[in-house]
């Protein structure tokens, strides 16, 4: 059975169109729906549940990554990738400019998506940051400044790196799409024929996965690492791979988890970012919105926000509230699970 909730038109919210204003309010605007494809997605999500838009007027909001605190309710971190830099949103107050440049520190102009894209945090609590323009995987240090960790295979430069996460060893996986370059792998600026999923290790060693994706995007553990996820968001071939971690840290041969090809005509968006909670679902951004699988595989349902969904991470001091960037706005629902 289906349970829809109907859309609420954001006509009447048009101040939001601004990113950067405080926004002290818990009345906040709803839009999208969520749809039960399975009795276990009510376990998982309220079915009334809204999506609330808690900020809005970004350029492509991409990103999400949750900071606790201690003593403190802790903020949200995300990128807007057109405009170079890094937003933070904090429950009460609103959005504010974290840093730019966040992305891109050359002089000269560089394409339309030059900026920071994936955020994570590494085990001591620094900001990792997935880099267009400048083609590299950074740290933000305890000092506050910037150290590359990596920025080419090989001695060729990487294409732009996309998204990553952090193993509990410490090792950085990541992937490397063209997005970032002005002219994607048709760019002159390009020297790696394919794109990659990688392996970054804390001793420095860096180690190609795969390069069998053709578009590498957002990637995810199992609760037990047993498992890489990785979108591919190519509109030809638009899936979910489920890759088996090897002892070494490698990966062995994939499958296809899901196939959202069929979609890509008819609703907006692509595979893109995607997180597991603590139980093993996955949540993945894709066609429609944020598509929640059992950790079988099985669609249970989909959270739409009526708009091309770039990413998703939980936060909040509990870490049950699922943040969603989403084209233009920065958004949440609360969810019975979490981290």
């Amino acid at each position: 059975m289906l349970f829809r909730l109907s859309f609420c038109l954001l006509t009447l919210f048009g101040s939001l169109q601004t990113a950067g204003l405080a926004q002290d309010t818990v009345n906040f605007p709803v839009i999208g729906e969520v749809i039960s494809m399975d009795p276990a997605f009510e376990q998982i999500i309220d079915p009334r549940s809204q999506v609330q838009v808690v900020a809005s007027g970004f350029l492509w909001s991409e990103g999400p990554v949750w900071v606790q605190e201690l003593n403190a309710p802790g903020y949200l971190l995300f990128s807007d990738i057109p405009r170079n830099s890094i937003m933070k949103w904090v429950e009460g107050q609103g959005v504010s400019l974290f840093m730019k440049p966040s992305g891109y520190t050359g002089v000269a102009e560089y394409g339309v998506e030059p900026g920071s894209n994936g955020l994570v945090l590494d085990l001591q609590g620094q900001l990792i940051c997935c880099e267009h323009g400048d083609r590299r995987v950074s740290v933000l240090t305890k000092g506050g400044g910037k150290r590359t960790l990596v920025d080419n295979y090989r001695g060729k430069r990487l294409n732009s790196p996309n998204d990553a996460v952090v193993k509990s060893n410490g090792d950085i996986y990541f992937t490397d799409p063209p997005y970032g370059l002005p002219k994607q792998l048709n760019d002159p600026l390009c020297e790696l024929e394919f794109c990659g999923v990688y392996r970054l290790s804390t001793d420095g060693t860096v180690t190609l996965l795969t390069n069998q994706m053709t578009r590498p995007n957002g990637l995810a553990f199992s609760p037990d690492e047993s498992v890489l996820y990785v979108a591919q968001s190519d509109p030809s071939a638009a899936l979910w791979m489920a890759y088996p971690v090897q002892s070494d840290g490698t990966l062995a041969q994939g499958t296809v988890m899901y196939d959202a090809t069929n979609a890509v005509t008819t609703l907006p968006g692509l595979p893109d970012g995607l997180t597991v909670d603590k139980f093993g679902n996955i949540f993945a951004t894709g066609p429609g919105g944020v598509y929640v699988f059992s950790r079988a595989g099985k669609l249970l349902g989909r959270i739409s926000t009526g708009e091309r969904t770039a990413n998703c991470k939980f936060g909040g001091p509990d870490g049950t509230t699922l943040y969603m960037t989403a084209d233009m706005y920065l958004c949440r629902i609360p969810t019975k699970t979490g981290k």
